[in-house]
């Protein structure tokens, strides 16, 4: 992604294919919660990996549901900064290492409170790529490190999005038909409370 047409592009299809916000990934689940299934990243649900054996199956449930939404495909992957000004310093600092090709797509500002000083701003940055397995492992190992948090992986029509988080990954896929068959197929990663959660 590297022009203003891009980001044009990108932003008219965001609001064509998800009306109901920005492209905040953690408010997506609850926008669409009809197509949106919740998976863990480890068995018994355990939140955080601690040995590369549990990195290496994190690693692998995020690339086999990714790989499951993408191959063959272009993919956006989205990443977010925070900054208390909208040209300040953006926190996290490895957002930058581990997303390095991108580009800032929109900055959204934070303003309800009616003190100037409490104003922040969420700058969202993206890239396209080809999607092949492997291609976004760093970029998750600091999402199961809950260094990094608000990312986003998307096709290039934005048909489709994986929200990985510390823990597992919000989809949203095009139908409920979709998400049921998905989640079907991968039912020892679910969730055991009722709410999918």
């Amino acid at each position: 992604m590297s022009s203003e047409m891009d980001r044009d592009r990108l932003s008219a299809l965001w609001q064509r294919q998800f009306p109901k916000g920005p492209p905040i990934a953690h408010e997506l689940r609850n926008a669409y919660s009809d197509r949106w299934v919740r998976f863990h990243s480890l068995p018994g649900s355990k939140r955080y990996p601690e040995t590369e054996d549990e990195y290496a199956i994190v690693l692998h449930r995020y690339n086999t549901i990714l790989d499951e939404l993408f191959a063959g495909t272009d993919i956006y992957v989205i990443t977010v900064a925070w900054s208390w000004r909208s040209e300040d310093s953006e926190l996290p600092p490895r957002r930058r290492e581990v997303h390095p090709e991108a580009i800032r797509w929109t900055t959204l500002a934070c303003e309800d409170d009616p003190d100037p000083e409490n104003h922040s701003y969420t700058h969202i940055y993206a890239d396209r790529r080809r999607w092949k397995p492997g291609t976004v492992d760093a970029l998750l190992r600091e999402v199961a490190e809950d260094v990094l948090s608000g990312v986003i992986i998307t096709d290039s029509d934005l048909r489709r999005i994986h929200h990985p988080y510390d823990g597992g990954a919000d989809v949203i896929v095009t139908t409920s038909e979709e998400r049921d068959r998905l989640r079907d197929k991968h039912l020892g990663w679910l969730p055991q409370n009722p709410a999918g959660l």
